[in-house]
C-alpha cells in the first residue's frame, strides 16, 4: 500500500520516515523486522529504553497491524498512543497508518480507525484508497451506530475534498477513489434515505474516471425502499439494461428482496416464478405487476396525487437525474427493454422469497418452500443453512421452539452445518418465551458441542433476556463473561445493561455503566443512553438527580427529546412534585413551538412532536394539583396534535378531588385576587369537561390547595 503526501518537500513525516537512517542501537529491531520476526521485535521494542527510529516504528506498526489479531491490534495501538502522547506522531509513515486503520475496521474498532483516518488528513496526508473505502463501507452499513452512514459520508467527502485541491491529481494515484469508494459511499447514502446526497455523488463519479456499475443501481435499489418508492424499482433495472452495464444476477435478487421488504409478496413471486421461466422480459412483468404502460409521456410515479408534498416533488426531480427513463422524450411508444438472456433463481433469491414468507408470518408456506428447494435438482438451488435459519427464525416467531430445535437437528444430520447466526435466532427466541435456563444450556451446546463461539449478538440477546425476567445480577454476570472472551460491547450491550440497572432499581449503578461507555473509544454515548440514565433515576422518583443528567446531555450536544420528557414527567408524578410539572410543561411547549410561525426559531433547538403519554401524564399531575390553566393548555395541545384527551379520566379526578374546595373568608386580599383567577380555570376546565360550571348555571365553586402538594399555584 503506497502513502500519498499532500506536499511532499515540506511534509515532516516524510522528513522523518527517509532522511533518518537506523541507529545502532536500532539495527536488532530493524533486523528482527526485516525478517518479519514481529513477536521478537514486539519484545524489543517493549524492552527498549529509547524511542526507536521511524523506520522501525512504522514496520512495527505495520506488520502488528497486518497480523489481524486482536492482541497485535492491541499493540499497534498502544505504540500509536505513545507516540501522541510523546508528541511523536509523526514518525509514522502513512502507509502503517492506513494498515493499522483496515486492521481496526476488521475488528470492529470502527471509530477508532475513522480517528485515525482523520488525524492523517489533519497532518497532510490522503491514506490509500484500500484503506479509507474500507472504514467507510464499515461505517455505511454498521448496524450498531446510527450516525455511521453519516460519518461514512463525512469521512468519503474529507477525502475528494482533499483530492480536489491537488494541483496535480497523479500526486495522489493511489488515494483516488474507485468504483468500491463510490459504492461504499452511495450506501452510506441509501442507508440514511437521502436521495440529494445519493445524486450528489452520483454525479462525482466522471470526475474520478469511475463508471457506475451493478452493484450502483442495486444500492439505488435499496434506496428507493428506504425512501418507499417502489414504482420506481422497474425503471431502475430498465436502466442498467439500457446502459448495456454487465449484468448480474445479483440485480434481479435485489428485486426480489426490494418486494418482499415493500410486503409484496405477490409481485415478488410473480418475478421468481418468471426467472423459473427464465424469460427476459423482466421489465414488462414488472410494469404490469404496477398497472403500468409503456407509452410516451407516461408519468412514471405512482404518487401523482400528492404533488403539494415538497418532497416527493423534490425525490422525483432527483430520480428524474439519475434515472433518464423516467420521462420518455421520444413520443413513440417503447418496448421494455430484454434481460441478455434467462437468468434462473437460486438458493439466495428462494431464500429471500421464504423471508418474505416469514415476515408475513406464513410459517406453512416458509416450510413448504423449504421442502420444494429440497426436491430441486439443481444444486444451485438446494437450501443452505441461511434457508434453514429462515425456517427457525419463522418457527421461533411464533413460539414453536419445539419443532425450531428440531430443524437444528435437522440440519446436523444432513450435513447442512448451523452457524452463529441460527443459533442466536434460538437463543432470542427462548429469551422471549423467559426460558434463560434453556438459553444457558444451549449457549453451552453451540460452544462445546457446535465449536461455535458466541459474538457480542448473543450476549446482547443474553442480557436483555435477564431484563425480561428482572434479573439485573445475571445481566451484569453475561456482561462480565462476554468481556471475559475478549468480545468488545457495543452501544448496545451497554444500554441493555443500563436498562437492566434502570428497570430493577440501581440508577447508580447504570451510571456506572453509563461512565464506562463514555470512557470507551470504540463506542459513542447517544441520546438512548442518556434516556436510560434519565429513566434510572426517575423510576425512584429522584427527580433533582434526574435534572442534573438531563442538564449534561445538554451541555454534551444531546437535546431531550419525547422519552427524556416522558421518563422527568413520570418521575415528577411519582415524587409528588407539581411544581416541576410546569417547569417541564413551559419546556416542552416552547419546544413544540419551535419552526412554528410566529413561534421561536432556534435552529440549533429541534422542534418537538409530543406524544399522547407525555402530555397525558403532565395533564394528570396539573389536574391533581389544580393547576387547571396549564391543564387546558396541555389537553388543546393534544387535540392539536391529534391526540384525543382521556375526559373520562380527568372528570373522574376532578369529582374525586376538588368538587368540596373552597376558600378561607379571613385570607388577604392579595391571596383571595390570586384564587379568582384559579376559580376561573376551574370553572372553564369544568366547562370542558362538560361537567356543571358557572358558565350554566352561575353555582359558585371554592378551591383549596390539595393536601400533600404543597404550593398549588398554577404560576411558576
Amino acid at each position: 500500500m503506497n502513502a500519498t503526501l499532500l506536499q511532499p518537500p515540506l511534509s515532516p513525516f516524510q522528513r522523518a520516515t527517509t532522511t533518518n537512517s537506523p541507529e545502532p542501537r536500532d539495527q536488532k529491531l530493524l533486523s528482527l523486522l526485516r525478517d518479519r520476526k514481529t513477536e521478537e521485535a514486539w519484545l524489543a521494542y517493549s524492552h527498549s529504553t529509547h524511542l526507536p527510529n521511524p523506520t522501525c516504528l512504522s514496520r512495527l506498526v505495520s506488520q502488528l497491524s497486518y497480523q489481524n489479531t486482536l492482541s497485535s491490534l492491541t499493540r499497534a495501538q498502544s505504540i500509536v498512543t505513545r507516540l501522541r502522547n510523546e508528541r511523536q506522531l509523526h514518525r509514522l509513515d502513512a502507509n502503517c497508518l492506513g494498515l493499522l486503520a483496515v486492521s481496526a475496521t476488521k475488528a470492529n474498532h470502527t471509530l477508532y480507525a475513522a480517528s485515525l483516518l482523520r488525524s492523517m488528513l489533519r497532518s497532510g496526508y490522503l491514506p490509500h484508497v484500500k484503506a479509507w473505502t474500507a472504514v467507510v463501507a464499515c461505517l455505511a452499513s454498521s448496524p450498531d451506530r446510527g450516525d455511521g452512514p453519516a460519518e461514512a459520508l463525512q469521512l468519503f467527502r474529507s477525502v475528494t475534498r482533499r483530492l480536489r485541491r491537488l494541483p496535480d491529481p497523479a500526486m495522489a494515484a493511489a488515494s483516488r477513489p474507485d468504483t468500491a469508494a463510490v459504492n461504499a459511499a452511495l450506501n452510506a447514502c441509501a442507508n440514511l434515505g437521502d436521495p440529494r446526497a445519493f445524486l450528489q455523488v452520483f454525479d462525482e463519479m466522471p470526475q474520478f474516471n469511475v463508471a457506475p456499475d451493478a452493484l450502483s443501481y442495486n444500492t439505488m435499489i435499496k434506496l428507493c425502499c428506504r425512501i418507499g418508492r417502489k414504482d420506481l424499482l422497474v425503471f431502475v433495472l430498465e436502466r442498467v439494461l439500457q446502459l448495456e452495464i454487465p449484468f448480474c444476477v445479483t440485480t434481479l435478487q435485489s428485486l426480489v428482496s426490494a418486494y418482499v421488504e415493500f410486503g409484496d409478496l405477490e409481485t415478488a413471486e410473480k418475478l421468481v416464478q418468471a426467472m423459473r421461466e427464465e424469460r427476459r422480459d423482466i421489465c414488462r412483468v414488472l410494469k404490469e405487476c404496477s398497472n403500468l404502460e409503456y407509452s410516451s409521456g407516461n408519468e412514471s410515479s405512482d404518487d401523482d396525487d400528492d404533488d403539494d408534498d415538497d418532497d416527493d416533488d423534490d425525490n422525483d426531480c432527483i430520480f428524474e437525474k439519475l434515472l433518464p427513463n423516467l420521462v420518455d422524450q421520444s413520443g413513440n411508444e417503447v418496448e421494455p427493454p430484454l434481460l441478455p438472456k434467462g437468468y434462473a433463481p437460486n438458493t439466495r433469491t428462494y431464500t429471500t422469497l421464504m423471508k418474505g414468507y416469514m415476515n408475513a408470518g406464513r410459517v406453512s408456506d416458509t416450510v413448504r418452500m423449504l421442502e420444494a428447494m429440497r426436491r430441486l435438482d439443481d444444486k444451485g438451488s438446494q437450501p443452505d443453512h441461511v434457508s434453514y435459519t429462515t425456517v427457525v427464525s419463522a418457527l421461533v416467531k411464533v413460539g414453536a421452539m419445539d419443532r425450531a430445535r428440531q430443524v437444528l437437528a435437522e440440519m446436523t444430520r444432513i450435513g447442512v452445518p448451523a452457524n452463529l447466526i441460527t443459533y442466536n435466532v434460538l437463543l432470542k427466541g427462548y429469551c422471549k418465551q423467559l426460558q434463560i435456563d434453556k438459553a444457558r444450556e444451549l449457549l453451552k451446546e453451540m460452544v462445546d458441542d457446535a465449536g461455535i463461539q458466541p459474538d457480542v449478538v448473543s450476549y446482547n440477546i443474553l442480557i436483555d433476556g435477564c431484563i425480561l425476567v428482572d434479573d439485573s445480577a445475571g445481566a451484569l454476570s453475561f456482561f462480565n463473561e462476554m468481556r471475559a472472551r475478549g468480545i468488545a460491547p457495543t452501544k448496545i450491550s451497554y444500554t441493555t445493561l443500563m436498562k437492566a440497572f434502570a428497570y430493577s432499581g440501581q440508577p447508580k449503578l447504570a451510571h456506572r455503566v453509563f461512565n464506562e461507555m463514555d470512557s470507551d473509544p470504540r463506542v459513542k454515548v447517544d441520546l438512548i443512553a442518556w434516556n436510560m440514565l434519565v429513566e434510572g433515576y426517575c423510576r425512584l422518583g429522584l427527580v433533582e438527580e434526574a435534572k442534573k443528567v438531563v442538564q449534561k446531555m445538554k451541555e454534551s450536544g444531546f437535546h431531550p427529546d419525547v422519552g427524556t420528557y416522558g421518563s422527568l414527567a413520570n418521575g415528577i408524578a411519582l415524587a409528588r412534585k407539581p411544581g416541576e410539572a410546569l417547569l417541564l410543561w413551559n419546556e416542552v411547549k416552547e419546544r413544540c413551538e419551535v419552526g412554528k410561525e410566529g413561534g421561536k426559531s432556534d435552529s440549533s433547538v429541534p422542534p418537538l412532536k409530543p406524544d399522547g403519554a407525555l402530555l397525558d401524564t403532565i395533564a394528570d399531575i396539573c389536574v391533581r394539583a389544580a393547576f387547571f390553566r396549564k391543564a387546558l393548555e396541555i389537553v388543546a395541545c393534544m387535540e392539536e396534535n391529534g391526540i384525543p384527551p382521556n375526559k373520562t379520566k380527568f372528570t373522574r379526578i376532578y369529582v374525586e378531588m376538588h368538587s368540596r374546595m373552597f376558600t378561607s373568608k379571613h385570607a388577604s386580599r392579595a391571596r383571595q385576587d390570586r384564587r379568582v383567577e384559579r376559580k376561573r380555570a376551574a370553572e372553564a376546565f369544568k366547562f370542558w369537561l362538560g361537567l356543571p360550571n358557572s358558565y350554566y348555571d352561575g353555582s359558585e365553586w371554592r378551591l383549596e390547595p390539595m393536601e400533600g402538594y404543597g404550593n398549588t399555584s398554577d404560576s411558576v
